[in-house]
């Protein structure tokens, strides 16, 4: 067993606006964050950065959209050995068309709770979002960190604070704002999406990552980009222009990932 708390590894295996799944490591434990594709396609996945879904223990879900929850049934029935976590309120709102959840696999994880599993320690947090109750994760092994914030309308000044100089970021840059304007989107999905329970831009991520990175930030994921109100390149040209504005190296003292639905970024030691 690696005993200097040295071993955090993360891959993005699948983001965007039809299905997220995040894939984190230590020597004791294979996690994922959200499950949402199908069984087949996160093992695939798995495969392409040459793990196994025989290996993962862990699930953790944000909430029960089905672009973050279309697995839990069928890797949880496939995988007894995953405990799943989640809120009470995520629980109670998942979707009947994931199917039977074994109750000795549901793990009930309140927003702001902090716990330790052998040599990693998860914290939940609350952000604003149109679901039952969204909760985000902060994965801590000694003194290595990673953030994964999606689904949201903004992150507060507090959660901003609390998340600073992480090692690695994956927060959501989900549209333009021109393309969004311009888009075929009729008029009351496109405020959903601008209100503060919807998602951010390009600009706010920006912001944000302005904010938070730190000496000790190695790496940045841009996730859940929209297929409609996004493209690769534009999302990757304007957070880093942003933030060479703001006076960051990009990719010299941090890297800037871009993810995918259909491939997984590189597996990644923190």
């Amino acid at each position: 067993m690696n005993t200097d708390l040295d071993s955090l590894q993360v891959s993005i295996l699948s983001s965007g606006s039809s299905g997220n799944v995040a894939y984190i490591q230590t020597d004791q434990h294979q996690i994922l964050l959200d499950a949402g594709l199908s069984g087949i396609k996160i093992r695939k996945l798995l495969k392409k950065i040459g793990r196994s879904i025989d290996d993962i223990d862990m699930l953790f879900i944000s909430h029960e959209h089905s672009d973050h929850t279309q697995g839990v049934g069928v890797l949880a029935r496939r995988c007894p050995k995953i405990k799943v976590f989640a809120n009470q309120e995520t629980w109670d709102s998942l979707p009947d068309s994931l199917g039977v959840i074994p109750a000795n696999q549901q793990v009930v994880f309140p927003v702001g709770t902090i716990q330790a599993f052998g040599d990693i320690t998860v914290q939940s947090f609350g952000v604003s979002h149109d679901a039952a109750l969204e909760q985000c994760y902060v994965f801590k092994q000694g003194a290595k960190q990673f953030v994964l914030i999606t689904d949201t309308g903004y992150i507060s000044e507090s959660i901003q604070h609390y998340i600073a100089d992480s090692t690695a970021f994956a927060l959501e840059c989900n549209y333009d704002v021109e393309m969004l304007m311009n888009g075929p989107y009729p008029w009351p999905l496109k405020q959903r999406i601008l209100c503060d329970t919807g998602h951010m831009s390009n600009e706010d991520e920006a912001e944000v990552l302005a904010n938070v990175i730190g000496d000790d930030t190695k790496a940045v994921f841009l996730t859940h980009r929209s297929h409609h109100n996004n493209t690769k390149l534009v999302a990757h040209q304007t957070v880093s222009e942003i933030l060479t504005d703001r006076g960051l190296n990009v990719d010299v003292d941090f890297n800037l990932y871009d993810t995918d639905i259909c491939e997984p970024t590189k597996l990644i030691k923190l």
